[in-house]
């Protein structure tokens, strides 16, 4: 309990913040997320105008592993992470998700919604996190890990590095996928950032599911309804110009 009370404070303290971070308050969260049980491994990070890998044009700068083999490279070996700590201070770091757990991920005015809607129900929440310029990461329990493999079922939301584009409203990363953990520093310059800590049990997926669908679909028809009044405004501007 002390040690989550000390997390929540560095967490109002640090809300909402970007660019230079002091080495131990990274080393700091990061360990959390490891003691919580989250696989991680180290990924690239911004720089300059790029991406610290060397690939020519990277088309997601300090957003990807720096390992091709991030899968079986993740861990929670406490030694290993202080090791890459220690030794590549300016990484940003994934979380592999279908092993320990899965990440429901959302845009950030669904998710907002979907929060306000679940604790209003009492419902149990888990570990959230925000990936700037707006994206929601729920923490759930996961489904990639039965018993008996032949349990295993896909899920037409499942979503893969190289598929986040066909998934732009709600993303279910599960085997095979990973998301940024905070305090990892985006592109935009904004860091990603915990709504809800790593410390808190990870929920079933399927009760958060129902309400980030509504909450996604109503999000998308109140951008389809503002986009169309947009498109009348500028007709009627057009028409009137025209006179």
């Amino acid at each position: 309990m002390e040690r989550r009370s000390r997390v929540s404070r560095w967490w109002r303290r640090r809300s909402g913040s970007s660019g230079t971070l002091p080495e131990q308050d990274r080393d700091d969260l990061l360990r959390q997320a490891v003691e919580a049980g989250f696989p991680v491994a180290p990924a690239a990070h911004p720089s300059g105008f790029g991406c610290s890998c060397d690939r020519i044009g990277c088309p997601t700068p300090g957003m990807h592993p720096v390992s091709f083999a991030w899968q079986t490279q993740a861990t929670t070996d406490r030694e290993t992470v202080e090791r890459w700590l220690r030794t590549q201070p300016e990484a940003n770091f994934v979380t592999a998700t279908g092993i320990a757990h899965d990440v429901l991920d959302v845009p950030a005015e669904a998710g907002r919604a979907a929060m306000a809607r679940l604790e209003a129900q009492g419902a149990e929440i888990g570990p959230v996190a925000l990936v700037p310029p707006g994206r929601h990461l729920f923490f759930t329990a996961t489904r990639g890990t039965p018993e008996d493999e032949d349990e295993w079922w896909p899920c037409v939301l499942d979503c893969h590095p190289e598929t986040l584009d066909e998934h732009p409203g709600l993303r279910w990363h599960c085997r095979g996928s990973y998301v940024l953990l905070p305090p990892s520093l985006h592109p935009s310059g904004e860091r990603v950032t915990w709504l809800r800590g790593p410390g808190l049990p990870l929920p079933d997926p399927l009760p958060l599911l129902e309400v980030l669908t509504d909450a996604c679909d109503q999000a998308a028809a109140a951008e389809e309804d503002e986009a169309g009044r947009t498109a009348g405004r500028e007709a009627a501007g057009t028409t009137r110009r025209g006179r």
